[in-house]
């Protein structure tokens, strides 16, 4: 009696544990997929060594692919969200900014997509990752292309993360021959960052 009563106990504490346990779904293109490295020096695996450093509070599922737009990702979120998610990080434009694509149908796009993610799992928390695109694309481009997240952040009430990339982008020590994708050091930074933003959420 005393032993299925302590196994009894023992299943309860398991199911609370179980549901204690945060997922936070990553969807973005190279940057979070980690070009250049294995999966578990990319900042979506250690955001989530960090978070469990003392304990187990999340799980992390790295949904990034290279090369992602804004319009591929609306093609395929519909397919991720087949799995529950309590928090969902927003990577997604560069590649937008980067091909000089219209800044409104960007906007559109990553709307889109908040709105499915809203509209599946209503309780599910939204972290906008914030990005920038080179001076080259122009002033105007480059200046508005800014201004997207915050406002995507404010209509959402969602959290931003001003730049993802703000302390390794620029910085050849912290990123890969070709300028753009950052190394295991900037990867360990950006998961800094994203750690940060990410522990009030958890509360």
């Amino acid at each position: 009696m005393v032993a299925k009563t302590l196994l009894f106990i023992a299943s309860i504490m398991l199911i609370q544990s179980t549901k204690s346990t945060k997922t936070i779904l990553f969807f973005g293109d190279s940057l979070t997929a980690g070009y250049g490295l294995s999966p578990e020096e990319a900042f979506p695996a250690l955001t989530e060594k960090n978070l469990n450093e003392k304990e187990k509070r999340c799980k992390v599922i790295n949904a990034g692919l290279s090369g992602e737009t804004s319009a591929g990702g609306l093609s395929r979120i519909d397919w991720i969200l087949r799995q529950p998610v309590d928090i969902f990080i927003l990577e997604l434009g560069a590649n937008d900014g980067l091909r000089g694509l219209p800044l409104d149908q960007t906007e559109k796009n990553l709307q889109a997509i908040i709105d499915k993610v809203k509209s599946k799992y209503p309780e599910a928390k939204i972290v906008l990752a914030g990005m920038m695109v080179p001076p080259n694309m122009g002033k105007d481009y480059s200046t508005k292309f800014q201004t997207i997240y915050p406002k995507l952040a404010q209509k959402n009430k969602a959290t931003l993360i001003p730049f993802l990339l703000e302390g390794v982008a620029g910085n050849e020590k912290l990123n890969l021959p070709d300028g753009i994708h950052p190394n295991i050091e900037g990867h360990k930074i950006v998961a800094n960052t994203i750690t940060n933003s990410l522990k009030p959420l958890l509360k």
